[in-house]
C-alpha cells in the first residue's frame, strides 16, 4: 500500500504484472515489461517509490508511484541474486534487504546514492 493509502500494489506472477488499485478498487495501472519475469515481492518505501522482485528476471526494479513504468532496475542477476521474492528498504541503513527462495539468503544492498 503506498504511505498516502490510496493504491494499492499487487504482483501477479503468472502473467507477469504488477497491478496498482485504488483503494475504491478502481484499476490505475497494469505495468508489463519483456524483462520482468514472474514477479513476486513489492515493497512501497515511505516516500513512496515502489520496488518490486522479479523472481526469473534475477532483478529488483523501482516503477513509478502509478505502477506504469519502470524507472531503474536496482539489482540484478550481475549483483549476485537469483530467485528473490521479497524486498525491504530500511530508510535508517539506505539498504535493501532481499530475500532470495533457493538458497535461503537474504542480501542487503546498499542504495543511498539512490534514494537521497
Amino acid at each position: 500500500m503506498s504511505p498516502a493509502g490510496d493504491r494499492i500494489y499487487i504482483t501477479n506472477h503468472s502473467q507477469n504484472k504488477l497491478i496498482t488499485f485504488a483503494t475504491d478498487g478502481t484499476l490505475i495501472s497494469i505495468f508489463t515489461d519483456p524483462e520482468f519475469q514472474l514477479p513476486r515481492g513489492v515493497h512501497v518505501t515511505p516516500s513512496g517509490q515502489v520496488l518490486v522482485c522479479g523472481y526469473s528476471s534475477y532483478s529488483v526494479i523501482q516503477v513509478d508511484h502509478e505502477g506504469r513504468k519502470r524507472l531503474v532496475t536496482l539489482v540484478s542477476k550481475t549483483d549476485g541474486v537469483s530467485s528473490q521474492i521479497s524486498v525491504c528498504y530500511n530508510t535508517k541503513t539506505h539498504q535493501s534487504l532481499v530475500g532470495q527462495y533457493y538458497n535461503n539468503k537474504i542480501n542487503v544492498f546498499e542504495l543511498q546514492k539512490l534514494f537521497q
